[in-house]
């Protein structure tokens, strides 16, 4: 049993981000007293406006951080009239001790948030930071109050910004997370599928071989045909065994295995075989691929060719590592199915190429080649 961390849904995230926005709103306290004490003129239309304000800054806030779906137009346009009445109350009631200009620090902590991309939300920050000391110059405050209202805006708008590209960064981090976790799933059902058909596809061919071996013989020679019927055995425990090497990932071809392996696969069925390698050994990749290759070549020649002979031939030089598989079969079109498909995926993530086509006179010829890795000579 496996185990993972759930993580909360991104919109459940996001309203306790808006929830947090909503207690930075303790800023707005200081003109909202003000209204109530009776020293802001006109105070309904500062009330209606402070009140509108807020519930702006938070509309605008959860609109990108609980991800609401929401037309762009739409979303554009609030945030502009969001700033034109932080700016008009601002420049209204500026001029007062009531600390206004706290406004312009959430007109640039909302367009921070909103900014894709990082240039625009700079752009924005920077337009907040004039207005506060357009407007602070334009009340005659005084140099210091106006400086610390521009200081504290600018500050707000850069750690939002910050803030917000750091959650964007993580949340396409977890959606690279996920998208590679679903890829690895998918790559080891192919592994999976393609290692089950290449061992089972092999495995049955033979044992049908022997099955039929062991019916031809029983009315003439029933001790031969035992030993015959011991041998779908071993081949059938075998084949468990490789099962469950495929289903752990650990399974590895040995050509020189599977070679032994095709010589008595085809001295069963009457077919004479001839092989032909090299001195020089095969590289860790090749041995491996060129296991599968062999595997899968025999087992066509079993199933479809009715051939006679077949040559097998391993070369090995410094550009590589060549296999070829021929018979003197039928011949015809191969199609590319599973195991083909298989063989070529298998290759090619070794760097290599399959080619497989009739050869004149009939039959098959299958080659593999494996280039050598970069850097690698071989020597004999």
């Amino acid at each position: 049993m496996s185990s993972s961390v759930v993580e909360p849904p991104r919109n459940r995230r996001g309203f306790l981000l808006v929830a947090a926005h909503t207690l930075w709103l303790w800023l707005l306290l200081t003109p909202a007293a003000a209204i109530l004490r009776g020293q802001v003129h006109p105070a309904l239309p500062a009330a209606v406006g402070l009140v509108v304000f807020a519930v702006l800054y938070l509309a605008l806030v959860a609109v990108t951080v609980a991800d609401l779906t929401i037309r762009p137009a739409v979303h554009h346009g609030g945030l502009v009239a969001f700033a034109l009445l932080g700016v008009g109350l601002a420049v209204a009631y500026g001029g007062g001790p009531e600390g206004w200009l706290v406004l312009l620090m959430y007109v640039a902590a909302a367009g921070a948030v909103a900014a894709v991309p990082a240039t625009r939300g700079f752009g924005w920050i920077g337009g907040s930071v004039v207005a506060v000391l357009a407007i602070g110059a334009a009340h005659g405050l005084s140099a210091s109050e106006t400086a610390q209202a521009a200081l504290i805006t600018l500050l707000a708008g850069a750690v939002t910004l910050a803030f917000s590209r750091t959650a964007r960064l993580v949340e396409e981090l977890r959606r690279t997370q996920r998208e590679l976790a679903r890829t690895a799933v998918e790559q080891e059902r192919l592994r999976f599928a393609r290692d089950l058909h290449d061992l089972l596809g092999h495995t049955l061919s033979l044992v049908v071989v022997k099955a039929e071996v062991v019916r031809r013989l029983v009315p003439s020679d029933p001790g031969r045909a035992a030993a015959e019927a011991a041998d779908i055995e071993r081949i059938g425990r075998t084949a468990l065994v490789e099962v469950r090497e495929a289903v752990t990932g650990y399974r590895e071809r040995s050509f020189g295995r599977e070679l032994d392996n095709v010589r008595a696969a085809l001295a069963d069925v009457g077919i004479t075989i001839t092989v032909r390698e090299t001195s020089r050994p095969l590289g860790v990749e090749a041995d491996d691929a060129f296991g599968w290759v062999l595997r899968e070549g025999v087992t066509n020649v079993l199933r479809h060719s009715r051939a006679s002979h077949c040559d097998i031939e391993v070369d090995v030089d410094d550009g590589g590592a060549v296999l070829t598989i021929r018979d003197d079969g039928v011949g015809g079109r191969p199609q590319p199915g599973n195991g083909l498909r298989g063989l070529t995926e298998r290759l090619e993530q070794a760097g290599g190429q399959l080619h497989v086509a009739p050869v004149r006179g009939g039959g098959l010829l299958l080659t593999a080649r494996i280039p050598h890795p970069a850097g690698r000579t071989v020597t004999g």
